[in-house]
């Protein structure tokens, strides 16, 4: 789960920018918020990612003890083309890991959080 500041604009981006599925979302307005599932493919038999939305907040500083989302591609280069010709923010180009042979990438979501590409192991 991560928090976001503006829902509409993160789903935004994991759908039209990583090509994801909103899966579903819920108003609490008993909790003043909403939650939005976005992934891949259906939560039964996948990982997905909750995209938290408190509705008297705006902004969350990024917290030091999140690293980052990995998500595996089949082209690192490509999906780094798509993402960018999608208006998608690429923080560090698709080349080798350090230290490893490994391509990979990262982009950056609306409220900062990095997301590594990861090349498939096939």
């Amino acid at each position: 789960m991560i928090r976001v500041g503006n829902l509409d604009e993160s789903i935004r981006f994991y759908t039209e920018t990583l090509g994801m599925q909103l899966l579903r979302r819920k108003e609490y307005p008993d909790g003043k918020f909403t939650l939005a599932f976005v992934g891949y493919r259906g939560e039964a038999d996948n990982t997905v990612i909750e995209l938290t939305h408190n509705w008297d907040t705006g902004h969350y500083d990024l917290g030091t003890g999140f690293g980052h989302l990995a998500i595996e591609v089949d082209d690192v280069y490509k999906a780094c083309d798509d993402i960018r010709n999608r208006g998608g923010k690429i923080i560090r180009e698709a080349g080798p890991m350090n230290a490893g042979t490994t391509i990979i990438a990262f982009v950056e979501d609306p409220d900062g959080y990095q997301i590594e590409l990861l090349g498939s192991k096939s």
